[in-house]
């Protein structure tokens, strides 16, 4: 049976939850997850770490401010000009652009993971960030896609799926244009993806790709959104600078660190670098 939610601070707005301990963080981090159709513990949360809580979900792209922010198509075609030819194993723009996003190209993607430890090592890989809060969001992608019209979840239903790979979602989305002209009136659509497995960083990091019709709208401003907040599953769960180090020591211990969320011998070097520095 599910656990019993423990009693957590709430803040002034209502997707915030501030926790002060290991228990009650990991409590939030799973709330919600036990499927009683099936009698399992099955998310169909997506999760993202921040290592200041007071950081907006906006991605790269817009993160340049205008008018390069604009320029996101010629970002694509000069990526794809001069980037190996054999880089994508499908010439798909959703292909494309989680293989830019992977490599540090500023996009309109958001990285996610649908791993609540993997969210927790981001908020608390960065040292020089230890005095600040952190948080962990927690967004129900099932929820996310529901606010879609019924052909716009084809190859989802056929598959049983409830979130796209980039192929189901070429197969009805079929790219950033297509996806612009889905904006509904009051609001804009968005969409959550498993991005292709094209390298053990990808897998090891269990991870998910976001993407809004409004390149340079933040997730935090979408889900605020009165239209969006009633129907989507969303919570920000915020903890104390002073909780990292635990946080961060029983990560370790878990063997959640860079040695094996980035494969390699920079993510070996990283690992040692953090793992070994004075506090």
């Amino acid at each position: 049976m599910p656990r019993t939610a423990t009693a957590l601070t709430k803040s002034s707005k209502t997707n915030e939850r501030r926790v002060s301990t290991w228990a009650e963080l990991e409590e939030e981090l799973f709330s919600d997850t036990w499927n009683s159709t099936i009698k399992r513990f099955r998310s169909t949360f997506a999760y993202r770490g921040i290592s200041d809580a007071g950081y907006s979900l906006k991605n790269s792209l817009s993160r340049l401010g205008t008018p390069y922010a604009t320029m996101e198509r010629n970002l694509i075609k000069q990526f794809k000009k001069y980037s190996h030819p054999d880089i994508v194993d499908r010439d798909t723009e959703w292909h494309w652009l989680s293989v830019a996003q992977h490599h540090g190209l500023p996009t309109r993607l958001l990285d996610w993971t649908y791993s609540p430890f993997v969210a927790l090592h981001f908020a608390t890989c960065e040292l020089d960030k230890f005095g600040q809060d952190g948080a962990v969001w927690k967004v129900n992608y099932g929820h996310v896609h529901e606010l879609l019209q019924k052909g716009q979840t084809a190859s989802l239903d056929a598959l049983g799926a409830r979130i796209f790979s980039v192929d189901a979602l070429a197969e009805t989305i079929k790219d950033l244009d297509a996806l612009d002209r889905l904006k509904a009136p009051n609001f804009d659509v968005a969409v959550f993806f498993e991005p292709p497995a094209i390298d053990q960083r990808i897998v090891s990091q269990f991870a998910y790709f976001y993407v809004l019709s409004d390149p340079l709208l933040s997730m935090d401003d979408w889900l605020a959104n009165p239209r969006i907040s009633g129907k989507v599953h969303s919570k920000k769960i915020i903890f104390p600078s002073s909780l990292k180090w635990e946080i961060r020591d029983k990560l370790d211990q878990s063997n959640i660190t860079e040695r094996i969320l980035m494969p390699g011998l920079d993510g070996l070097c990283t690992w040692l670098k953090r793992h070994y520095k004075p506090v």
